[in-house]
């Protein structure tokens, strides 16, 4: 039986994981658990569940929930508390599905313990890939991805030459907004923006699918993942979610990873990992049904984070830091109504410019410019 820790237990993916767990509980038990302080959520899970170890926001979310549990077990909180969660000494595997940069250190501490990392948190290896992947290769952990565009790739991959590997081409569905010109999204709302046509997620990866910034963090994620200069990473947006992202090699053959849109299916193969198991909640492909496939290129101009993402990447040191903690800042303040959809992009490009790259950060310089990247956007903003 495999055992699992898992942070942001309450959110899109983490829920998802635990409908594996509880779809297959003799594969299956998961020890410890992070959440920030959606108790209402948690509840149930723990008590379905009952995790030995359980990791909340803070000390008022804690002494909120300690009254409903078993007094054995144990309730920690805050960066501490997670990081005690994604250690669990009983725990294989760390399901990182957290969002934001506050998934980095637990990371960073699992890997030290040598747990196997699955790894739902864009930002760990945005802001500090070069870190991760650094400690992973010391310890001998693998990073296995739960996003599906990486998750294909990476199955794609699989029996195959990696030095034979010419690109790989993730794939976009193009967000709420695909359909529209850069003219009319000047109004969009926030309601508009959080109508995804093809997946449902939480808010924040839902608005960096919208504005695409979310193809701009997985290109650097990948960039660290499969250890490929950014020449060799291509974007193409496919409006049906089927092909979930495609591995070119030296012949020119092209392996792709194709299914109905559905986090199941990823989230299970890291969980499994080589071995696959039956999901009985996803949908069987049938493309006689769906009938044509759409692909076209990726306009720059049209979704210029994704520029914006190339640029920080390939400038590298603490620039993506910039970009990641840019971006958090303005997406909130989006949310919050405090500005519009097309600021986004324009404070994050206002936080590159304004910065001065620091090459090969360590830990607490990348912890540093994060928050005064965060101070600047909010200064600006205000």
């Amino acid at each position: 039986m495999k055992k699992i820790s898992l942070l942001g237990a309450t959110g899109s993916v983490g829920t998802q994981t635990l409908a594996i767990l509880r779809e297959h509980p003799d594969q299956f038990a998961l020890v410890a658990m992070a959440f920030g302080e959606n108790i209402q959520t948690a509840l149930p899970l723990i008590h379905e569940f009952k995790p030995a170890l359980i990791a909340v926001k803070n000390k008022q979310v804690a002494d909120r929930l300690k009254i409903h549990l078993d007094p054995s077990t144990r309730l920690v909180y805050g960066i501490e508390g997670m990081i005690e969660a994604a250690v669990h000494p009983d725990s294989d595997l760390l399901v990182n599905a957290v969002l934001g940069s506050i998934g980095l250190e637990p990371t960073l501490a699992a890997i030290e313990a040598g747990k196997t990392i699955g790894l739902a948190n864009k930002e760990t290896l945005v802001t500090a890939g070069h870190l991760v992947m650094r400690r992973a290769k010391k310890f001998g952990v693998p990073i296995l991805p739960v996003d599906s565009e990486h998750s294909a790739i990476f199955q794609s991959m699989q029996g195959q030459d990696r030095s034979a590997v010419s690109r790989i081409i993730i794939t976009a569905s193009g967000g709420s907004f695909r359909d529209k010109t850069r003219e009319e999204l000047a109004g969009v709302t926030v309601k508009d923006a959080l109508n995804h046509p093809n997946w449902s997620m939480g808010a924040k990866i839902t608005i960096d699918s919208a504005t695409m910034m979310n193809k701009g963090l997985e290109i650097i994620e990948a960039h660290w993942l499969f250890d490929l200069p950014y020449e060799k990473i291509d974007t193409v947006i496919h409006r049906e979610s089927i092909v979930h992202s495609l591995v070119e090699y030296a012949d020119h053959s092209v392996i792709a990873q194709l299914g109905c849109p559905s986090m199941l299916v990823p989230i299970q193969y890291v969980l499994t990992y080589p071995s696959r198991l039956t999901l009985k909640q996803t949908k069987t492909l049938n493309l006689s049904e769906i009938g044509s496939l759409h692909f076209q290129k990726m306009d720059m101009h049209r979704f210029p984070c994704v520029s914006l993402a190339y640029h920080a990447g390939k400038t590298g040191g603490s620039m993506p830091t910039v970009l990641n903690a840019a971006n958090e800042t303005a997406v909130q303040a989006f949310l919050a109504g405090k500005i519009t959809f097309l600021d986004i992009e324009r404070y994050v490009e206002m936080a590159l410019t304004n910065h001065h790259v620091i090459k090969a950060p360590e830990l607490k310089t990348i912890e540093a410019v994060d928050k005064e990247t965060r101070a600047f956007v909010k200064e600006q903003i205000n």
